[in-house]
């Protein structure tokens, strides 16, 4: 093999360090995230997808638990202020000048201490912001654990084998947290009916196989086939969330908490060869491009129905973060520039910081107390009246915070170049496998001329069926979603 120099390139925990150095330099993120990842819940948190879920909770509870610290010392300070500056009034209005001095010394300490308590906890947010994107050690070990039901809640996610979905998204997008849509169809149906020639004429015996077979064999050998480095091929059950309640103790020991993410495989398998309402098992093949930065992924799922096979097909995509997730790129790390740039924000945040703080806590005091109540409203209904609890995702944390504006044209080719390679993948593997079997390929050889026209646009946000055209092709315009606000940091996440 040719020897080269090694050119510079992104770590494979680049995403994750990324987000969790901006939980810790932008408040409304690190709420959000904290809420989504360890607040109490009944919904399933979405799929981790590139993102060390673990890592980032433990970092949004240092950041929030910092912020609060901040806060509360604050209110205090801000009590203490106003009083002073009654005493102010008190002391000129009553004629007592000494009494007036000495209130307004304790206003400029207390503006002093105001301002030293936000330059130390800015100080301290871009230190860990700055440690965590630049450190060798594992982002998790960053930060201290959260509460045992959180980590084993999302540990069990890092390979989840099964996935709710809400009743909103059946219409259009099962696939929850994948992304945008990019290709969705079903191939052309194979006769796998007629047996394969023998040597010498006369024809061979079938070997019998149904849709496990096949979707072990792709998951198997697809990323030797198609030549993709790193191919995460897995079956997944795919369930709609009003349904989970009907899978047992196995997926939903209590119906007041979120449901299992791993499953018995026996019930993964049973989503194929008997397909349950709105539960169904795809094989869920995903590539993450350099760092994370790009999530192309591909649902397929085997419509074995004698005399024939036919593969249904979905491709989606996460683009890269959103800008807003880069600031710790601009970060002075250290010199003159380091403390100047420390002392204009204190500065610059002071006021607003000492005068807001009670406000601040008694917003999100009342966003906990409505997020509890509504979660025990729904708790008391599904204890007492039995109610049917949609314990469907909505989304993913990664899909929220992804903008296609940084989509950059080698991702975008890359994650083409992906699409095709694993079409094509799908495509050998079918073909070996039958053969395999002793099925005749002559129906498949038509069928793959037909498939094989069939191609992927990379170009952003797509929707809607008039983008789908012949063969499902896909044909849209370079499409900007803009920067994604995360819906959960206004008033926590979209479902309990």
């Amino acid at each position: 093999m040719r020897q080269v120099p090694d050119l510079p390139t992104y770590d494979k925990d680049t995403t994750t360090r990324r987000l969790c150095s901006s939980v810790h330099l932008d408040e409304e993120f690190a709420r959000y995230a904290d809420q989504e990842l360890s607040g109490d819940r009944l919904a399933a948190t979405g799929l981790p997808l590139g993102v060390n879920l673990l890592a980032l909770a433990r970092h949004a509870g240092r950041a929030v638990r910092r912020t609060e610290l901040r806060d509360r010392r604050l209110a205090w300070l801000c009590v203490g202020w106003w009083f002073a500056v009654l005493t102010v009034i008190v002391g000129l209005a009553g004629g007592s000048p000494a009494l007036a001095e000495a209130a307004v010394v304790v206003l400029l300490l207390g503006l002093g201490c105001a301002w030293w308590l936000v330059h130390r906890a800015e100080a301290e947010a871009r230190e860990h912001a700055l440690d965590v994107l630049h450190s060798a050690a594992r982002p998790q070990d960053l930060a201290p654990e959260v509460a045992d039901g959180v980590e084993r809640r999302l540990r069990g996610l890092r390979r989840p084998n099964m996935m709710p979905y809400t009743q909103s998204a059946e219409r259009q997008n099962p696939f929850v947290g994948s992304g945008d849509k990019i290709k969705e169809t079903v191939w052309q149906p194979i006769d796998i009916s007629r047996p394969a020639d023998a040597p010498g004429g006369g024809k061979k015996t079938l070997v019998p196989f149904d849709a496990v077979d096949l979707h072990t064999y792709l998951a198997r050998e697809l990323g030797k086939l198609a030549g993709l480095e790193g191919l995460r091929a897995q079956n997944r059950l795919y369930v709609l969330g009003t349904q989970v309640v009907y899978l047992g103790d196995d997926v939903l020991p209590d119906r007041l908490r979120p449901p299992h993410s791993e499953i018995p495989p026996p019930l993964v398998k049973a989503g194929l060869l008997k397909p349950g309402a709105g539960m169904r098992t795809y094989l869920s093949l995903e590539r993450v491009g350099e760092g994370g930065r790009v999530i192309v992924s591909m649902h397929l799922r085997a419509r074995l129905q004698h005399p024939s096979l036919s593969w249904e097909v979905a491709a989606y995509c996460i683009p890269p973060l959103d800008a807003r997730y880069y600031g710790a790129d601009y970060l002075p790390r250290d010199g003159f520039e380091r403390w100047w740039s420390l002392v204009r924000f204190a500065t610059s945040r002071t006021w607003s910081a000492l005068t807001r703080a009670p406000g601040r806590i008694g917003r999100r005091i009342a966003e906990r107390k409505g997020r509890a109540r509504e979660l025990e409203k729904w708790r008391k209904e599904i204890a007492k009246r039995h109610a049917l609890y949609d314990y469907g995702a909505t989304d993913s944390l990664r899909e929220r915070v992804a903008s296609w504006d940084q989509l950059g044209h080698s991702e975008r080719t890359d994650s083409q170049d992906f699409l095709h390679r694993l079409q094509q993948g799908v495509l050998i593997a079918t073909e070996r496998f039958l053969k395999d079997h002793n099925v005749d390929t002559s129906s498949f050889d038509q069928a793959q001329q037909v498939i094989n026209t069939q191609t992927y646009n990379i170009s952003g946000d797509i929707t809607g069926p008039a983008n789908i055209g012949n063969n499902g092709q896909i044909s849209a315009a370079y499409g900007h979603q803009g920067a994604q606000t995360p819906a959960g940091a206004a008033g926590g996440p979209a479902a309990p």
